[in-house]
């Protein structure tokens, strides 16, 4: 995506955790967890991958995209497909994106990746909002001024 920026990759995590199962530190039943609310995501908003599962290896992952973010309101902690993240990164000005990977054979689940959308991430909209912080400081109270004066530049 054109605006993701702030990415956290989990990868090490990943490998770690199932380094701890194969040398039996933890089990299966540890590491296979997926809530049903997971589950249904996975099946309703989830997109398919080409990677097989690493405990299993029977069934194709399948990648969830949770947002949240205050602009969503309502909408935060939702599963969205990537279709929709490209129409929510255009239209508000911040959120995160967690990405978590599920198999629906085994219950596998694991945190992928983190990353921040939105039009701030726009090369307009960052320069602009930094010169913002900087001419008001870090100490001034978020109002609605600083917002004024934003839209104001627009």
């Amino acid at each position: 995506m054109r605006t993701q920026r702030q990415v956290v990759d989990y990868s090490l995590q990943k490998r770690a955790v199932l380094r701890d199962l194969l040398a039996s530190r933890i089990g299966t039943y540890d590491v296979c967890d997926a809530s049903p609310y997971l589950k249904n995501a996975a099946r309703f908003h989830g997109e398919p991958t080409e990677e097989r599962c690493p405990i299993c290896r029977s069934e194709n992952l399948i990648h969830v995209h949770y947002i949240y973010g205050d602009e969503l309101k309502q909408s935060a902690g939702q599963a969205r497909n990537r279709a929709e993240l490209s129409v929510l990164a255009m239209t508000l000005r911040e959120f995160q994106v967690f990405v978590v990977e599920v198999c629906p054979g085994c219950d596998w689940n694991h945190l992928v990746e983190q990353f921040l959308l939105g039009r701030d991430g726009l090369a307009g909209g960052a320069e602009g909002g930094s010169e913002q912080e900087a001419v008001s400081g870090s100490s001034a109270p978020t109002g609605s001024t600083p917002r004024r004066r934003r839209e104001a530049q627009r």
